[in-house]
């Protein structure tokens, strides 16, 4: 029987366990997902020798970028973001051979595209995490320019409290890349003026419980569109199960 799994730490709930198992139960897959909850990266060798039917996983928090060393090639998309977090496992003989890709630029790009039209030219991102590398990617891949917002001063980036009514109506997409108003915090929100935004705007929160964050309703009490995360997620989900059946190659 063939194995997937999810490595990262810790891993109290996991989209990915419930999601693969259900689909390889209903397509008749001779297959099972697991999660490997490992305290260090340099423990990905071991998990690898002790499951030899292993042949691909997901990486999430904390090694998305850890776990780069390790490979033995890497897709365009993922050295430029610089983020792993889909890997195909290859044996020969006693060799085995790691190709690390990232789908959250795909799982991304897909699901705000169809909300986008000739009035979306600049986005601010929220968060400067290993995610918001694969959102500035993706929304310069569909064409818009981009800005960081950080709560720090840091090069590149803009402040909240600099994020003026005039600067929404620029900016006029909106992607949370942060943990803001994440169950069991769901009455936080990013600090925005949110009076300003209107039915041009586009709020994306990367959030998908709850279904319905604070950023998104009070975006959408003043006409914004508005979507969470899981559609991305489920788009993340197919676009791993691609790489790891050869559908794209390195």
């Amino acid at each position: 029987m063939d194995k997937y799994g999810l490595i990262g730490y810790p891993l109290e709930h996991s989209f990915s366990i419930s999601y693969f198992n259900q689909k390889f139960a209903d397509e008749s897959i001779d297959a099972v997902y697991e999660n490997f909850e490992i305290p260090t990266i340099d423990l990905l060798p071991e998990v690898l020798e002790s499951n030899p039917d292993l042949r691909g996983f997901n990486v999430t928090i904390p090694y998305k970028q850890k776990v780069v060393p390790f490979l033995d090639s890497i897709s365009p998309e993922a050295r430029a973001i610089g983020a792993v977090n889909v890997v195909k496992v290859e044996r020969e003989g006693t060799k085995t051979i790691l190709k690390g890709y990232n789908s959250d630029v795909i799982g991304f790009t897909k699901s705000i595209e169809p909300m986008l039209d000739k009035n979306h030219k600049k986005a601010l991102i929220l968060g400067t995490g290993g995610a918001s590398r694969a959102i500035d990617y993706g929304l310069k891949a569909l064409g818009l320019e981009t800005v960081f917002v950080s709560r720090y001063m840091r090069p590149g980036t803009i402040q909240y409290e600099n994020i003026t009514p005039d600067v929404v109506k620029e900016y006029n997409v909106i992607v949370n890349c942060t943990p803001c108003g994440m169950y069991p915090h769901t009455d936080e929100c990013p600090q925005l003026p949110y009076e300003a935004m209107d039915s041009h705007t586009i709020l994306y929160d990367l959030i998908y419980n709850p279904d319905t964050t604070q950023f998104m309703q009070k975006g959408a009490e003043h006409g914004a569109s508005t979507k969470n995360g899981l559609e991305m997620l489920l788009l993340q989900a197919f676009a791993s199960w691609d790489f790891w059946n050869g559908k794209e190659q390195l």
